[in-house]
């Protein structure tokens, strides 16, 4: 395969096949990584995903289990809510879209039975491509929680990114890309948020990559904001590139990610992921060739889904996917392999 100046990847999740929702085991699962790593190989991409089945939560199917499956196995954490505790947590500012916390934070937080080392490990051994793994950032995390031990959300988020940074230290991927939609709609967050989320970006031994969107939760926009405001977040982030939402809010705020500090590259959105409707390579090309315009060429590393792909049909999502492979391809000016 031609080496790409600009790589294609996914943002992380894939519809989880029936099958395996039907009849849930180890080896099902290893079976649906593999298949998941083939679809992406015969279309194309260069960054493969394992498509985070693993996190999969009939319980939680809203938001494909990005939060319950860090939170629920760490310690000093309680899961079983009282009604008054749900009561209290849906009064919280920017949370009416989630009905209750993730758990209760008792204690010092610490890793519990979470194991992603062992997660990857499952999935490395599937494909030979380079492989990008994700992690539901520490801001995330700490906005769906109910705090009676630290007394301080930033400090909470600090304490979820030790337990966060210690396990990607193990984590010998590609690239490891901390996962963020809440910031969006936070903003003013922003100082303590990158403060943590540098904890856990210290650690990672591959490319460090930030995913950031205005939320995906059963397939709505959750957040409300802007890229320009999150500027001051974006430069004191110690990442490699940002993988931002664009296709479904358009490209109108491309133009303030100028003066971005320029060490950090860009990974742009070209496939809408809210839309049913597969994007065709001619689409892809032009919002690629446009963002180069606007950011300049050196600027671009990725092109990608908005976010993930768990909640559409996976005939749709195979379809942008080749979508996606062959609009790059457009816009480098040569055929595509896929």
């Amino acid at each position: 395969m031609t080496a790409s100046r600009v790589l294609t990847t996914l943002v992380g999740s894939y519809p989880v096949p029936d099958w395996l929702v039907a009849a849930p085991s180890q080896q099902a699962l290893r079976d649906a990584t593999a298949v998941i790593f083939h679809l992406q190989e015969l279309a194309g991409i260069d960054l493969l995903v394992d498509g985070e089945l693993y996190r999969f939560d009939i319980n939680h199917p809203e938001t494909n289990g990005m939060i319950d499956y860090f939170i629920r196995p760490m310690a000093g954490i309680r899961t079983v809510l009282s009604r008054a505790e749900r009561a209290e947590f849906r009064r919280q500012a920017g949370m009416a879209y989630r009905a209750e916390p993730a758990g209760i934070v008792t204690g010092p937080i610490g890793e519990g039975s979470l194991d992603l080392v062992r997660d990857f490990e499952r999935a490395r051994v599937l494909t030979t491509r380079p492989l990008k793994f994700t992690v539901t950032g520490p801001h995330m995390l700490s906005k769906v929680l109910l705090d009676r031990h630290y007394g301080d959300r930033a400090a909470l988020a600090m304490a979820l990114a030790d337990v966060l940074a210690a396990q990607v230290a193990e984590i010998a991927a590609d690239a490891i890309q901390i996962d963020e939609a809440n910031l969006p709609g936070a903003p003013h967050e922003g100082e303590w948020a990158a403060a943590a989320i540098n904890r856990v970006l210290a650690a990672c031994r591959g490319e460090k990559a930030v995913h950031l969107c205005f939320g995906n939760y059963g397939g709505q926009v959750i957040q409300r904001g802007t890229w320009e405001a999150l500027l001051p977040f974006f430069d004191a982030l110690q990442a490699d590139v940002l993988i931002l939402e664009f296709a479904h809010r358009g490209y109108a705020e491309l133009d303030c990610l100028r003066d971005l500090r320029r060490e950090i590259g860009l990974g742009i959105g070209v496939i809408d992921i809210k839309s049913t409707v597969i994007e065709t390579p001619e689409e892809i090309a032009r919002r690629l060739e446009h963002a180069a315009r606007v950011l300049g060429p050196e600027r671009l590393r990725y092109a990608h889904p908005d976010c993930g792909f768990w909640m559409l049909k996976r005939s749709v999502v195979d379809a942008k996917i080749r979508a996606l492979v062959r609009g790059r391809d457009l816009f480098e000016g040569r055929a595509s392999d896929a």
